[in-house]
């Protein structure tokens, strides 16, 4: 199959391809959609296998990011850059590289960081264009903030306190990295009682000293006894088995692409589990990052950006229990939606001139 054909059955219309041996730089930046605006989404460093895994997964991140973005009301598409790590001796050289290559872009392409990517890369990303967001921790904040929201709707729609209050209940976050960690501190705050599993089992045993909570195996987690399941690590962690074994009420989490398949999510309204869609859940993080640069939002703006997402996402998951269809389903509508609202505004404008 060629590249192209490879684009089409992905559905991801837009790519650029980057390889430059010279600085380290093996790099895949999928434009998915840019009817609201530029393209916003994370720079990836993965070791994959190959080039067709690779384009699969920008083109899923880079889909979901248009339908968080048009949920979110930003006028913000959805994009991704995957890239293979670089030697270490070259690792700020392509990094830098790929900045400059986005600088090209003009600003059609926002980036920040994401899973493989850390602060340092984020930095050589900087030195080569303007288009990066360089502040994690707000970034992790946000997200965290988002969540809390989605948590609250989860709890409010299940009719177990009308007024969203979190005391006692008791939620299991998986990962413990920049955003996970933020998320569990935030559900601390508001009385969540805390299980935690991270790989890093230094890392989450700090964690868990610092807020009282307890620590599991990862593998122990999913099907865990608990309230609330919230996936913050990688995606494509609840496939047929953990959707069957899941114990929670509710999953709400940070991670991205989070269900292995969609089937996954009608399998999960079927069980009666409220299942917050990660393009809600985790979209804190592109309001932070891009609404200031791309919208002129400031911070009180931003932030009730944010808050809003807790209501959106109780109304994705009535409409869904109403109708019997999965929450995923109501809230790809709902972005489709927009965009063909969007789209045919442009339409009208470009013949009206």
């Amino acid at each position: 199959m060629s590249l192209l054909e490879q684009m089409a059955a992905l559905g991801a219309p837009r790519v650029l391809a980057l390889a430059e041996p010279e600085v380290g730089l093996r790099a895949l930046i999928v434009l998915d959609d840019v009817t609201l605006g530029p393209a916003a989404g994370g720079v990836r460093t993965r070791d994959y296998p190959d080039e067709v895994s690779a384009l699969a997964d920008a083109a899923a991140l880079a889909r979901a990011m248009t339908v968080k973005c048009a949920l979110a009301g930003l006028a913000a598409g959805g994009g991704k850059a995957v890239l293979w790590p670089p030697p270490p001796a070259l690792r700020s050289a392509a990094f830098e590289r790929l900045g400059a290559r986005i600088e090209e872009l003009g600003g059609l392409f926002r980036t920040a960081g994401d899973l493989g990517t850390g602060p340092a890369d984020l930095a050589a990303l900087a030195r080569g264009t303007r288009f990066v967001h360089t502040e994690e921790r707000a970034l992790a904040g946000a997200v965290a903030r988002g969540l809390v929201g989605c948590v609250r709707a989860c709890v409010r729609v299940r009719g177990a306190a009308s007024d969203g209050d979190l005391s006692g209940l008791h939620v299991a976050v998986q990962g413990v990295g920049a955003i996970g960690a933020a998320v569990a501190r935030a559900l601390a705050a508001q009385g969540a009682r805390l299980t935690l599993a991270d790989i890093d089992t230094a890392r989450v045993a700090a964690l868990a000293d610092e807020l009282g909570a307890r620590v599991v195996a990862p593998d122990a987690l999913l099907g865990l006894d608990c309230d609330v399941l919230a996936p913050c690590a990688v995606g494509g962690v609840i496939g047929p088995a953990q959707a069957v074994a899941l114990r929670a009420f509710a999953l709400c989490g940070a991670a991205n692409n989070l269900l292995a398949g969609a089937d996954i999510a009608a399998l999960l309204a079927e069980r009666g589990v409220l299942v917050v869609p990660d393009q809600l859940a985790s979209a804190g993080a592109v309001i932070e990052g891009i609404a200031d640069t791309v919208m002129g939002l400031d911070a009180a703006q931003r932030l009730a950006l944010i808050d809003r997402l807790g209501a959106t996402a109780e109304e994705v998951l009535r409409a869904a229990r109403a109708s019997g269809r999965s929450s995923h389903q109501v809230a790809l509508e709902r972005a489709h939606a927009i965009l063909r609202a969007a789209a045919q505004g442009k339409s009208q404008a470009a013949r009206r001139a």
